[in-house]
């Protein structure tokens, strides 16, 4: 496995709104050779390229991230587009633009030699892709999910480029059930599972048994995973549940990283493991925690 971040990258560009978190911040215009030299001095093998307009610069970027990556010997890693939520937009004007923006994506990431670019399912919840909704798991939601995820598959499958969906509790894609009858509907060989147990956690059973939840997916679509992205979580005192996200290997930090490493190891020998949500000063303490982890039971990185 291939042990990357998602962040390290300076963050001159807007932030997509409604992401969980502006930690990872930065764009695929400022990777550059001190950010790629960051990544390697922090440990890591490679570093997420997130592309927040896909015509800017268009050439010149592609340019200079495969020479980088080349000259550095980093493999190329997972695509990250900041469309939004639109691909489940009752407006077709959004949605369409939001699949349009994907399709770009796919087309960049074949460019680069990219693995796969990540699907963000979105929300109906106007202040953001991550938040709730009550309508998020409504058939006509699930539907239109569907429908431009196919789109999407079917441009992908020219392309050669897998697709990797993240999914969430507050999002349509909110369980390992949801992911697999999800990958049922669509119905395509590049659509595969963008490992991310933390965002499923949905309660205190889960919170305190998230073993289980690993092995689900696990057991679920054990062919269709094409990477992880690596944090952490615990549980806050107070009367409703209420759960943060934390650094891996600290004491209050709940997720068993054990299950999800050894699942990845077996399932996804080749994949993209990136460390993420974490501002600059705090991830080479992730970094340590997943290390760790991984030393204790016999999983080397690449």
């Amino acid at each position: 496995m291939i042990l990357g971040v998602a962040g390290l990258v300076p963050s001159q560009q807007v932030s997509q709104k409604g992401s969980p978190t502006d930690a990872d911040g930065g764009d695929w215009e400022d990777i550059n050779e001190n950010v790629v030299k960051s990544v390697i001095n922090h440990g890591f093998k490679t570093v997420q390229v997130r592309v927040t307009d896909t015509k800017k610069n268009r050439k010149q970027n592609i340019e200079r991230i495969r020479f980088l990556f080349s000259n550095y010997d980093m493999p190329m890693s997972q695509t990250v587009g900041n469309y939004g939520g639109g691909l489940i937009s009752e407006n077709p004007v959004i949605r369409n633009e939001a699949i349009n923006f994907m399709k770009e994506m796919i087309i960049i990431s074949s460019e680069l030699g990219s693995p796969n670019t990540y699907l963000r399912p979105g929300s109906i919840n106007k202040n953001g892709p991550w938040f709730p909704h009550k309508e998020n798991n409504s058939k006509i939601v699930w539907d239109r999910l569907v429908n431009s995820t196919r789109e999407i598959c079917d441009f992908a499958e020219i392309e050669g480029i897998k697709i990797a969906l993240e999914g969430g509790v507050s999002c349509p894609i909110s369980s390992p059930i949801k992911v697999k009858s999800f990958f049922d509907d669509v119905n395509s060989s590049m659509l595969g599972l963008n490992m991310d147990p933390v965002n499923f956690i949905s309660s205190l059973d889960v919170g305190y048994n998230s073993t289980k939840l690993i092995n689900d997916f696990f057991s679920l679509v054990p062919n269709k995973i094409w990477g992880a992205h690596a944090k952490d979580f615990k549980i806050i005192d107070s009367l409703i549940p209420h759960f943060e996200e934390s650094i891996i290997g600290d004491k209050e930090s709940l997720l068993d990283n054990v299950a999800l490493l050894k699942g990845m190891e077996k399932f996804c020998p080749n994949g993209h493991v990136l460390v993420e949500h974490l501002p600059d000063e705090l991830i080479p303490f992730a970094k340590k925690g997943i290390d760790k982890i991984a030393k204790e039971n016999n999983i080397t990185w690449e």
